[in-house]
């Protein structure tokens, strides 16, 4: 780090140098042994406080340059606390224009882009050339709907990654649960080696590729899509991608076949309390965390204002199921 600019001195060396003359003169200078060249000097010394007239109007005293820097000091602190005092109320004077700025629909263009692939058949094209050519690691985030033959579409590209060794993971949102031919999928997904866990949270749809090129929506109906190339880009995309994987849940899929999908987890666990097993038997069943099962049993207790678990399943048998 750069040491900070020298502050400028309160006088010249002209100055100076007459301050010094008059010190060694007693300290006391007459107005008429001041040379007209020294003038200069001297109003410079008057302005900055160093030298005052003595009254009498007829010579000069020199000030202690410690009482000096004391004033000057007090008069700074007060313009620095003057300056921090607006510097606070700025935001809040802007805040219309803020508010206008953040509400003004802006056209959403990725940022350190390096190309734009436009039409959906382009893009799909695009990445299947990257998951081909994908040597160590892909990331996946997808939180939309699962349009049918995707699945199907993305497990041929994806096992002969898998097979040749390189890591697989994906993030999808909790509405996998609900689709037979999903589950079907994942479990033989997860069988070949990739991984899948599942967020019930937003997050940004988004693919990774050896963590150098990027892929992500260029416009809110995926019509174009923006390859990132930037390191610094891909490395942001990353980092969120790994926030959210750590936050995701993971599910034992193979446990899951067979069984009849429900619209969501909730709606799993909630069926599985109806026929009487225990917290633990619905976390091992579904492969979820028993933290995860708790949460989703609070917010059901909370639904049916049920004081145990023993009294929700009875009023969940009972009626069935609320909305």
């Amino acid at each position: 780090m750069a040491d900070p600019a020298p502050l400028p001195a309160p006088v010249d060396d002209r100055a100076r140098c007459l301050y010094l003359e008059i010190l060694e003169a007693g300290g006391r200078i007459a107005v008429d042994r001041i040379a007209d060249p020294q003038r200069p000097a001297l109003d410079e010394l008057l302005r900055a406080g160093l030298l005052i007239p003595d009254g009498l109007g007829g010579s000069y005293l020199a000030v202690d340059p410690r009482l000096v820097a004391e004033t000057l000091g007090t008069e700074m602190n007060t313009e620095a606390a003057r300056l921090l005092n607006r510097a606070e109320r700025l935001p809040g004077r802007l805040d219309p224009l803020i508010a206008a700025y953040e509400s003004h629909a802006r056209p959403i263009e990725p940022a350190s882009c390096d190309v734009q692939v436009i039409g959906r058949e382009q893009i799909r094209r695009r990445i299947a050339q990257l998951v081909a050519d994908c040597r160590e690691e892909a990331l996946t985030a997808q939180p939309g709907e699962l349009l049918p033959g995707v699945l199907e579409a993305s497990f041929h590209q994806e096992l002969p990654v898998l097979r040749r060794g390189c890591r697989i993971r994906t993030l999808y949102r909790p509405r996998l649960l609900a689709d037979p031919s999903a589950i079907r999928y994942a479990a033989a997904f997860t069988e070949a080696g990739g991984e899948i866990r599942l967020l019930d949270e937003p997050f940004q749809r988004a693919m990774v590729f050896d963590r150098c090129t990027a892929v992500v929506p260029a416009v809110e109906d995926h019509s174009r899509a923006a390859l990132i190339l930037d390191p610094a880009t891909v490395a942001t995309i990353v980092a969120g991608f790994e926030r959210d994987w750590a936050r995701a849940e993971r599910v034992r899929w193979d446990l899951l076949l067979g069984t009849a999908p429900t619209r969501t987890a909730a709606d799993q666990i909630a069926r599985l309390l109806a026929t009487g097993l225990t917290q633990r038997a619905v976390a091992t069943r579904l492969g979820l965390s028993e933290r995860t099962v708790a949460a989703h049993i609070a917010r059901l207790r909370e639904q049916y204002e049920a004081e145990t678990l023993f009294q929700l399943g009875w009023l969940m048998r009972e009626g069935g199921g609320r909305d």
